[in-house]
C-alpha cells in the first residue's frame, strides 16, 4: 500500500470514530435529529468507559495521520529535487548538431535497407492521421505491378533530428536579407489588397485586376508564404477570405493543371503548415471533387479544362491536345488529397495517368510535349525541358520522394530520362562553354533554352542528395552557372523568358536574346534551384547570386503605388512594365528567396528530407514524415 493510500485509509478510520462519538445523523425511522444523541434515547448513549476508549483511539489515529502526512511531504520534496536536477542537467547539455546531407556510405546503407522487405506497419494508428489505405478503412488499392510498392503507408513516426519548430509556429525573418524579402512581399501584398482583393491577379500599373479562374489565385498562392514569413495579420485576413468568400460552386472553366498546382496545392499545403486547420481540408476536398470529371477513364489521359460548376470537361480552346507536363504534374496534389481524406479515388485517377504514360514509347525516356486525351497517344515532334514538358520530368523524381523513396516506378522513369538528357540535350555554347539543355525539333538539336528549364539544377541536386549518381550534381552545378549568367549578362541583370546559345563561335557572347523572347515574368525557377543548391551544398555563392537577382527585381519591377510588374524587355535600361504581377511571384519567387536567405545555423524551415515542393512551391509532407516535418 502506498503512503497516499495509507493516508486515505487513516482518514476513513477517523471518520468512523467520529461517527461513533457524535452519533448517527438520523434515527432508525429516517427522521433527521440534527446530529448528536436524541434525548430519551438511552439505548444509543455510550458509557463513560466507551467514550474514554474512543477518545484515546482518536488521539492515536491523529498521531498516525500526522506521521503519514509527514511521509507524503518528504516524498513530494524528494521527487521535486529529482525533477529540478534533471532539468538542470538537460539545460547544461550541449546542443545536438544539425544533420547535414547524408554521406555516400549512409546513402548506400539506405538503399540496401530499401531492398529489404518492408517491416509490418505498427498496430496503433493515430486518429489524426488514419492511413487511407489500411485494411480497416476498407479502401485497399493494390499495386499496379511488381515495381509498385505495397500500400504500406504506416503512421509510425521516426524522430527527426531536424525537428525544431512546430506546425503553425514560424519565427519570421532572422536577418537583413530575409527582412528585405518580407518587405518586398508586403509591398506586393499592399498593391494586391488595395486594387485586386479576392481577384486572381493584380495589374499594378493600372491599379486594377484580372480574372482567370475567379478563385483568388494570388491570395491562395500566398497563404503558405505568409505563414513561413510569420506575417500573421496578413495571413488572418487571407484565411478569412478563403473561409467566407471563396466560391467553388460556380459555372467556370478552369485549367486542370493550373488549378491543381496553385489552388489545390495551396490549400493542402496551408492545411499542413497551419497545423491542420480543417477549413482548408474541407475546401481542398470540395475542389478535388469538382476537378475529377476532367479524367478520361477510357484513355487514361485527362482533358485540359473542366467546368467546376457543371463538371463538363473538354480539350483546350487553342488545339486538340493536352500538354504532356500538365497531365503529369497533378500527381503529388491528388495523392496527398487521398491520403488526408482517406478516399483513394484521387490517387487512383492520377496513378492511372502515370501508368498509361509509362507504357507509351519514348526516346530514351524523353517525351513529346503534347498528348491527346481521346487517343491517349503522344503527338508532335518537339522534345524540351521547357514549356509544356518541364514539370513532367520534375514530378518523376518528386513522386518517388513523396513516397518516401519506396515507389521505384517513378525513380526508374526519372533516371532513364536523365540518361536521355545527357545523351541528347546537354550542349555547350561558344566561346565560354556554358552548359545548357537544348531541344529536339523533329529529331534535330536546337540551341534554345527557356528560363523554365532552370528548375533542373535543383531537381538534379535533389536527386543526388537522395542517392542518385554524382554525375547529376556535376551537371546541376554547370546548369546553375548558366542560369545565373542568363541574369548577369543582361543589361538590367534580369533574365529573359527564352535564350538561344551561340554554337558557331561567331559574335561576341554565348547568349543570343531575340526581341520576342526578352520579356521577364518574375519567374521563380532560377531562385528555386539556388535555394535547393545552397540547402544541399551549403556553398555561399548561391546566396550571393540570389541576392543580386533579388536587388534587380526590387530595382526594376517595383511599382510606386504597390505591387511588382513583369517587364517587356530585359535588353533595355530602363525597361517598360507589362502591367502584370503573376501569382507565382508571391507564391514561389519570394518564398524561395526567403528560404535561400536563411540564417546559417538556424533551424531549417521546410527540411528537404521531410517535405517535397510541388511545382508551385507549395510544400507537401513526405509520406510518414508529416508529424516531424518542420
Amino acid at each position: 500500500m502506498t503512503t497516499l493510500q495509507q493516508v486515505v485509509v487513516g482518514v476513513a478510520g477517523l471518520l468512523a470514530i467520529s461517527y461513533v462519538v457524535s452519533g448517527s445523523d438520523s434515527n432508525s425511522n429516517g427522521n433527521s435529529n440534527g446530529g448528536g444523541f436524541a434525548p430519551g434515547d438511552g439505548a444509543n448513549v455510550p458509557s463513560a468507559q466507551e467514550l474514554a476508549q474512543a477518545v484515546d483511539k482518536l488521539d492515536n489515529e491523529n498521531r498516525m495521520l500526522r506521521n503519514m502526512i509527514g511521509e507524503v511531504q518528504k516524498e513530494q520534496k524528494k521527487q521535486l529535487q529529482l525533477q529540478n536536477a534533471a532539468a538542470a542537467a538537460a539545460a547544461a547539455a550541449p546542443a545536438r548538431p544539425k544533420r547535414g546531407p547524408p554521406s555516400r556510405e549512409i546513402v548506400a546503407q539506405r538503399h540496401a535497407q530499401q531492398r529489404q522487405p518492408p517491416p509490418p506497419p505498427p498496430l496503433q494508428v493515430s486518429a489524426l492521421d488514419v492511413d487511407p489505405y489500411a485494411a480497416d478503412n476498407k479502401v485497399s488499392h493494390p499495386p499496379a505491378d511488381p515495381e509498385a510498392p505495397a500500400r504500406d503507408r504506416s503512421v509510425g513516426r521516426k524522430p527527426s533530428p531536424k525537428r525544431a519548430l512546430k506546425l503553425g509556429e514560424y519565427p519570421g525573418p532572422q536577418n537583413d536579407k530575409q527582412q528585405a524579402v518580407v518587405k518586398t512581399f508586403r509591398w506586393a501584398w499592399k498593391g494586391y489588397k488595395e486594387s485586386a482583393w479576392g481577384q486572381d491577379e493584380l495589374l499594378p500599373v493600372s491599379k486594377t485586376s484580372s480574372t482567370w479562374f475567379n478563385l483568388g489565385l494570388t491570395l491562395i498562392d500566398s497563404l503558405d508564404t505568409m505563414l513561413l514569413m510569420g506575417l500573421k495579420e496578413e495571413y488572418k485576413e487571407a484565411r478569412d477570405w478563403v473561409e467566407k468568400d471563396l466560391k467553388l460552386d460556380q459555372n467556370k472553366d478552369v485549367n486542370l493543371f493550373e488549378c491543381t498546382i496553385r489552388v489545390l496545392g495551396g490549400l493542402i499545403s496551408t492545411y499542413w503548415l497551419s497545423g491542420k486547420d480543417p477549413m482548408y481540408l474541407e475546401k481542398a476536398r470540395d475542389l478535388g471533387d469538382r476537378l475529377m470529371p476532367a479524367f478520361n477513364k477510357k484513355s487514361g489521359v485527362p482533358f485540359s479544362d473542366v467546368n467546376i460548376g457543371t463538371g463538363n470537361s473538354h480539350k483546350p480552346k487553342w488545339g486538340s491536345d493536352s500538354s504532356t507536363s500538365e497531365v503529369t504534374t497533378i500527381q503529388l496534389e491528388f495523392r496527398e488529397l487521398s491520403r488526408i481524406t482517406g478516399d483513394p479515388k484521387y490517387d487512383d485517377a492520377v496513378t492511372q495517368v502515370m501508368e498509361h504514360v509509362r507504357g507509351l514509347p519514348k526516346k530514351d525516356g524523353l517525351v513529346p510535349i503534347f498528348i491527346n486525351a481521346v487517343s491517349g497517344k503522344f503527338s508532335g515532334n518537339t522534345i524540351t525541358l521547357g514549356a509544356r514538358g518541364d514539370s513532367y520530368y520534375e514530378y518523376l523524381l518528386k513522386q518517388w520522394l513523396q513516397s518516401d523513396r519506396k515507389d521505384n516506378r517513378w525513380k526508374n522513369m526519372y533516371t532513364e530520362t536523365v540518361d536521355g538528357i545527357f545523351k541528347h540535350l546537354v550542349k555547350e555554347s561558344s566561346p565560354n562553354k556554358l552548359t545548357y539543355l537544348g531541344e529536339l525539333i523533329n529529331g534535330s538539336p536546337s540551341p534554345k533554352m527557356d528560363h523554365l528549364v532552370c528548375f533542373m539544377p535543383g531537381t538534379l541536386a535533389l536527386g543526388t542528395a537522395n542517392g542518385l549518381p554524382d554525375s547529376h550534381m556535376e551537371l546541376a552545378k554547370k546548369l546553375m552557372k548558366t542560369c545565373y549568367e542568363m541574369y548577369r549578362q543582361m543589361p538590367i541583370g534580369l533574365a529573359p523568358e527564352i535564350a538561344h546559345f551561340n554554337t558557331h563561335g561567331k559574335g561576341q557572347g554565348d547568349l543570343i536574346i531575340k526581341d520576342a523572347d526578352a520579356h521577364n515574368l518574375l519567374r521563380p525557377e532560377t531562385v528555386e534551384s539556388l535555394f535547393i543548391m545552397h540547402r544541399i551544398t551549403k556553398d555561399p555563392v548561391y546566396v550571393e547570386w540570389g541576392w543580386e537577382i533579388y536587388k534587380k527585381f526590387e530595382k526594376y519591377c517595383r511599382v510606386d503605388t504597390g505591387g511588382y510588374s513583369s517587364l517587356h524587355s530585359v535588353k533595355k535600361d530602363p525597361p517598360s512594365m507589362r502591367n502584370k504581377m503573376e501569382s507565382f511571384f508571391l507564391g514561389e519567387t519570394l518564398k524561395y528567396l526567403f528560404l535561400l536567405f536563411e540564417e546559417p545555423g538556424a533551424p531549417e524551415l521546410v527540411p528537404l528530407d521531410q517535405w517535397v515542393f510541388n511545382t508551385e512551391a507549395h510544400p507537401l509532407p513526405i509520406f510518414n514524415k508529416e508529424e516531424t516535418a518542420v
